[in-house]
């Protein structure tokens, strides 16, 4: 078998089998197969797709390439839930503590920002201590023991991910759906999980931009979880605008607190709700999602989704202290607001310039390498439907580097539309796949 006749195969539109699939995967991951002949196929991926099968045996092969984790010999179902990215996102930190103090197993493997959206990963470095750097071994000892914990992928866990990723990211192939679900799959498969819950972002703040796309990926999601016998469920979720009002990392992990302590927006509480929900419904926990809602209403009420999120914080080395204490969180030096040019209605938000914005501030990476200010970012203060008045402030920023606030200031500026007429506000979730 050759990776020139796999590569051809593909360029000509035919279907390959699971074991050239597998063996091209396993050459690359072991340095056989050199860049140019793997950014070939994934050429050849991109303009010609996969079927569902193709992509199934593409992510079984990337979740082997490296370890799998072994969850069976501790009790109860796991559950993990992931995001497609977006600006604002904070759901992680609001749903996997509501739902593990609900009895759900929860671990997660999770990732970093890049581009214009936020990572979990990063959020959780901005409390001081937190280390996401845990060993396997951790990782299992903390699902154990409180039934949760998220740190970032290992070398071990995907290697052939790391390598088709880097290659995607410098040869315009991200967007591929195949290539999108094999990625995501092969590091959630490999955690040891039951079940998996899916909020695929739509949007102009997501990477999928179109309903169409957005369903198309959904799809693909949850059939590989199928095949690979597991439980899931996916939701289509609104990113026309951020998720809440903080977008940044600090920024975003008070915002989540706040939610868990019975307070904060609206929108995030509704998602982390019905997010969560099909956690439970995954986790056997509850059979119907209303349910669920109110099992987790109640974790918020009571303080046992922030109790767990205190247990989470002290199993990985991070100050407890910050759940009562917010000024021990990273402080940017520079805040300043910007304000409207008009009166009207927010008629609608370009997401995707807000999240870059708050990356030139400091809060994300515009390059892999790039390192984070976890107290920079912005707070929204309007969001479409609301009624702004001229001189009122639309967004406050948080930097320490005022070289960026001309040009974070300018995509702010654009990203707002404001109409003299009012608007309805948009739906937060879209349809469930399940």
């Amino acid at each position: 078998m050759r990776a020139f006749d796999i590569i051809k195969k593909k360029r000509d539109g035919e279907t390959l089998t699971s074991g050239e699939i597998d063996f091209f995967v396993r050459g690359a991951s072991k340095g056989e197969i050199p860049d140019y002949q793997i950014t070939a196929l994934l050429m050849a991926i991109y303009f010609n797709g996969m079927t569902g099968d193709e992509t199934y045996y593409l992510t079984s092969s990337m979740m082997n390439s490296g370890e799998v984790l072994n969850l069976s010999d501790i009790p109860g179902i796991k559950v993990d839930k992931h995001s497609t990215g977006g600006v604002g996102d904070k759901l992680t930190l609001t749903i996997a503590p509501l739902a593990a103090s609900a009895g759900i197993k929860v671990p997660m493997i999770s990732g970093r920002g890049l581009g214009h959206t936020g990572g979990t990963i990063d959020k959780l470095e901005s409390i001081p201590g937190f280390k996401t750097n845990l060993s396997a071994g951790e990782f299992i000892e903390n699902i154990r023991k409180i039934g949760i914990s998220i740190i970032s992928q290992t070398e071990k866990i995907a290697p052939a991910d790391r390598k088709f990723y880097a290659l995607r990211d410098v040869t315009a192939t991200v967007e591929a759906i195949p290539l999108i679900a094999g990625s995501i799959m092969s590091k959630k498969l490999a955690e040891g999980i039951d079940g998996l819950v899916l909020d695929v972002k739509t949007g102009n703040g997501s990477f999928m931009k179109s309903m169409e796309k957005s369903r198309e990926l959904a799809e693909a999601l949850v059939a590989i979880a199928m095949k690979m016998g597991k439980k899931a469920a996916a939701l289509i979720t609104d990113m026309s605008q951020p998720t809440g009002y903080a977008v940044g990392n600090s920024l975003e992990v008070i915002e989540a607190m706040e939610i868990l302590k019975g307070r904060g927006p609206d929108d995030v509480k509704e998602l982390t709700l019905n997010i969560g929900s099909y956690m439970l419904k995954l986790g056997g926990i509850v059979t119907e999602i209303e349910e669920g809602t109110a099992v987790l209403e109640k974790k918020i009420q009571n303080g046992a989704g922030l109790k767990k999120l205190r247990d989470l914080i002290e199993s990985q080395g991070g100050n407890t202290g910050v759940i009562e204490d917010y000024s021990l969180f990273p402080k940017a030096e520079i805040i300043r607001e910007i304000k409207s040019n008009s009166s009207g209605y927010v008629q609608g938000i370009d997401t995707e310039k807000i999240g870059t914005a708050a990356c030139i501030l400091g809060a994300g990476r515009l390059k892999a390498d790039s390192a984070v200010d976890h107290s920079a970012g912005l707070i929204l203060n309007k969001k479409i439907g609301d009624r702004v008045e001229k001189g009122e402030t639309l967004i406050a920023i948080y930097t320490n580097k005022s070289e960026t606030i001309a040009d974070a200031e300018s995509l702010i500026d654009d990203s707002f539309i404001i109409g003299g007429a009012g608007c309805i506000k948009p739906k937060l979730i879209y349809s469930v796949l399940n």
